[in-house]
């Protein structure tokens, strides 16, 4: 992402924030690392969206605190606050905060796991990257 985007701090409380389709698209877009106007973000996504439902989505984002702006020259660039990464471990989060049972959850979670995956967490706990 270019340094003209400020980066919001998490104030969710690490709640996660649910994505509608349109939302999807554009962070797809964002994750990308790169920061974009309204016009590169229409240019990329399929169909003819309108100006204003992609600056309304923006703002959406922005005040859920996923998107952050700056500015170069006269066009404001948005991009993403958080990686795709901290998005999804903010989901898992919550997932199992709500779940009821945390550890009844987390060990069926481990158990629908590739043994590839397992492996990975196993090296993880045990110091490894």
């Amino acid at each position: 992402m270019t340094t003209g985007v400020n980066h919001a701090h998490d104030d969710t409380g690490g709640k996660p924030v649910r994505l509608g389709e349109l939302e999807a698209q554009i962070m797809d877009l964002l994750w990308s690392g790169e920061s974009m106007t309204v016009r590169d973000i229409i240019n990329r996504l399929p169909g003819e969206p309108a100006y204003t439902t992609i600056a309304t989505v923006l703002s959406n984002l922005r005040k859920k605190e996923l998107v952050c702006t700056g500015k170069d020259g006269h066009s404001t660039l948005y991009g993403a606050c958080l990686t795709r990464e901290e998005h999804t471990a903010r989901a898992m989060r919550h997932a199992l905060d709500a779940s009821g049972n945390r550890k009844a959850s987390i060990l069926h979670f481990v158990e629908g796991m590739s043994e590839a995956d397992q492996q990975l967490l196993r090296d993880f706990l045990l110091g490894g990257e």
